[in-house]
């Protein structure tokens, strides 16, 4: 049993809550380094419900026998032309939610590839030929950091929505 599809994705599913655990406890601490704490326990969340996401994306792609079944990426899954290629409903269901963009699930594909985005200042026009060439940039974004109850709202869905498709793709 410890080579079957599912057990990728829960182990993933379950890490992520060991890190929202962590996280959560960095919050309540008093400790000079609770900031870093958090940021590292906000990747790791974000890194393993990506990685849950695509075990359940192989689950599907396994059980349909797809020829993309071992994609090292969730959206080589969820496009239109694999869909189109092997229709199934689980995941017409994912590539729906993938392209809308309001869903957590979009959110959650957002939110993990801009863990791979460099920091990126203000853009503007330089002004006065006399300013100085490099400036100080803050790493600080505009937009807040996506909060501990988001990811674990994401974690409860992604939880509910695997246990459906897992008992839909049971054969009898």
């Amino acid at each position: 049993m410890a080579n079957e599809l599912y057990t990728r994705t829960n182990q993933k599913i379950f890490y992520a809550g060991l890190s929202l655990e962590s996280w959560r406890q960095a919050q309540e601490g008093r400790a000079l380094n609770a900031q870093a704490l958090i940021q590292a326990e906000r990747e790791a969340v974000l890194f393993h419900l990506y990685g849950a996401l695509l075990g359940l994306c192989h689950e599907i792609a396994g059980y349909y026998r797809l020829p993309e079944r071992t994609a090292p990426r969730a959206e080589q899954l969820l496009s239109r032309a694999v869909l189109e290629a092997a229709p199934s409903p689980e995941l017409a269901e994912l590539v729906e939610l993938a392209q809308q963009p309001e869903t957590w699930l979009a959110q959650l594909l957002r939110a993990y590839a801009g863990l791979f985005q460099p920091p990126q200042g203000e853009q503007k026009a330089k002004v006065d030929p006399a300013a100085p060439l490099i400036e100080a940039v803050s790493l600080d974004r505009e937009e807040p950091p996506l909060a501990r109850e988001t990811l674990e709202a994401w974690r409860q869905q992604l939880k509910v929505l695997a246990q459906r498709f897992r008992e839909s793709l049971t054969e009898w």
